[in-house]
């Protein structure tokens, strides 16, 4: 079944999910009469205004479960702003029955060499899909350009559109977030193509690379000629934490500092013992990460994402309240596409 939108005035997201699931309950009865006579169309006049309803950029399909023999999938389709609305559609769901699961994300599809669909008229499947791949050395990334044989026959917005629903059937949709860099749709064969199946594994020793945490280090200026050093997870991707789009800046400013304001001697020391003291605490709580920090002109700033829900501010301003070496400011925004952070970004 194809994906669905429809355009909507927007509401309070969390009345929103509730009305949804209110609404689901009751259609529910109607809803499995219209999977079980196969019928698409009613299918979408019943279920996509309530998609709509919950915001107008969603998009969202039936497909088979993984333990049962429906999913219903709400998707943000790749939008990183509307990605932790998805998820907490996901967590209100009802329990998992028989008939019914559902995803915030397209899953991957286990028999998805066997699965075809209408492209521009074409049958397209994975089963002739390949693919050739470049993983830039030491990133978490890998580039794939597509080629399928009916590629040359159709329009570049078609072959893109079908590339990016095959990256979707083989790694799931926020797995294609996470290690999927550049993406081609070919109009001719690249010479060093494989089968598309094997692409799930090449991903996979990409990421086995990256399972412990890590931290890149970098240096820049700021805006007046000051030198400036950060530290940032690496990768740092909003994927990997779904539901922490409240951003908390932490700013400290520290008195012992080197000719370039960087932090030296029993400041640099505090700083450490205070970032092991707020991420221990942050660790204990559960519903936050630090993300990066930056230091320039006398000044740190923490950079921290939490689920609002979780109440993680009064967290950390009792942490901060210990700093003895000025006075540190801890500031809250709305940020689910992290663009605080947007330069550290993988």
């Amino acid at each position: 079944m194809r994906l669905f939108g429809r355009e909507s005035e927007h509401a309070d997201p969390a009345e929103a999910i509730a009305a949804f699931w209110a609404w689901w309950e009751q259609a529910r009865p109607g809803i499995d009469a219209h999977v079980e006579a196969e019928d698409p169309e009613a299918l979408a006049e019943t279920i996509g205004p309530a998609v709509a309803a919950l915001h107008p950029s969603l998009v969202w399909e039936v497909v088979p479960g993984r333990f049962a023999v429906h999913a219903l999938v709400v998707s943000a389709s790749g939008d990183p702003e509307l990605r932790p609305f998805a998820h907490r559609w996901a967590l209100a769901a009802p329990p998992v029955d028989a008939m019914w699961e559902f995803h915030p994300s397209r899953q991957a599809n286990p028999q998805a060499e066997n699965v075809t669909i209408d492209v521009g008229g074409r049958e397209f499947g994975l089963d002739r899909l390949v693919v050739a791949l470049r993983v830039p050395p030491g990133t978490p990334r890998v580039d794939v350009t597509a080629f399928h044989p009916i590629f040359p026959d159709i329009d570049d917005d078609a072959r893109m559109e079908a590339t990016l629903t095959a990256l979707d059937w083989l790694l799931g949709e926020d797995e294609v977030a996470r290690w999927v860099g550049e993406i081609q749709a070919a109009e001719f064969e690249p010479i060093d193509a494989l089968p598309a199946i094997h692409l799930p594994s090449v991903v996979a020793d990409v990421a086995e690379g990256f399972a412990e945490e890590q931290w890149a280090l970098l240096e820049g200026h700021t805006a007046t000629g000051g030198r400036l050093t950060a530290a940032a997870r690496y990768p740092l991707r909003p994927v990997d934490f779904p539901l922490f789009d409240q951003h908390i800046a932490v700013t400290v400013p520290y008195e012992h500092a080197d000719a370039d304001g960087q932090p030296t001697g029993a400041s640099l020391d505090a700083l450490r013992e205070f970032e092991e003291r707020l991420t221990g605490r942050l660790a204990a709580h559960g519903s936050a990460v630090l993300a990066a920090h930056l230091s320039a002109d006398r000044t740190r700033t923490l950079h921290l994402y939490a689920d609002p829900a979780a109440d993680v501010p009064p967290v950390i301003e009792e942490v901060t309240a210990g700093w003895k070496e000025g006075p540190a400011r801890v500031e809250t925004a709305e940020d689910p596409s992290w663009s605080a952070v947007a330069p550290f970004l993988t």
